[in-house]
C-alpha cells in the first residue's frame, strides 16, 4: 500500500471519460468494494462508478488532488485530499481510510469531510 494506491484512487474520481473511469475505477476497487462518506453508502463498481459520475456533475472543471503523505499499516491507509480547481486552494478537504485486499484492491473507503464550503 502507497501512494500508488491513492494515486489511482484519485484518478478514478478526475478521469471523466465513461470507458476510462470504469477502467481506473476496477484498478482501484475490488468489485464488491463499499464507498461510504457523510454523503453517500455505495456498495460495488457499478455504484461507485455512478456516485463519482454524478460528484463529477456536481463539481464541474474540479479535481481531486493529495494533500499530505499517505499512513499506511497492514492493510489499511489514511490519506487527505482537495477538491478545487487545477491549481487553486481546495474548496473541499477530506480525507480517507481505506482497507485493501490481498490483490492491493480498495475493499473499504471511509471518507471525512474536514472543509466544505458554506451554502
Amino acid at each position: 500500500m502507497t501512494t500508488t494506491l491513492v494515486t489511482d484512487y484519485l484518478t478514478a474520481w478526475n478521469t471523466r471519460d465513461d470507458g476510462a473511469r470504469r477502467v481506473a475505477i476496477e484498478k482501484a476497487f475490488a468489485p464488491d468494494a463499499r464507498y461510504v462518506d457523510p454523503l453517500a453508502d455505495v456498495t460495488g463498481t457499478d455504484a461507485i462508478d455512478a456516485l463519482i459520475a454524478g460528484v463529477q456533475q456536481q463539481f464541474p472543471g474540479m479535481e481531486f488532488r493529495p494533500v499530505g503523505d499517505v499512513d499506511a499499516h497492514h492493510d489499511v491507509c489514511r490519506f487527505r485530499w482537495g477538491l478545487g480547481p487545477a491549481g487553486a486552494e481546495p474548496l473541499v478537504i477530506g480525507f480517507d481510510v481505506a482497507t485493501v485486499d490481498e490483490d492491493g484492491r480498495i475493499t473499504t473507503a471511509q471518507g471525512f469531510l474536514d472543509k466544505v464550503p458554506a451554502a
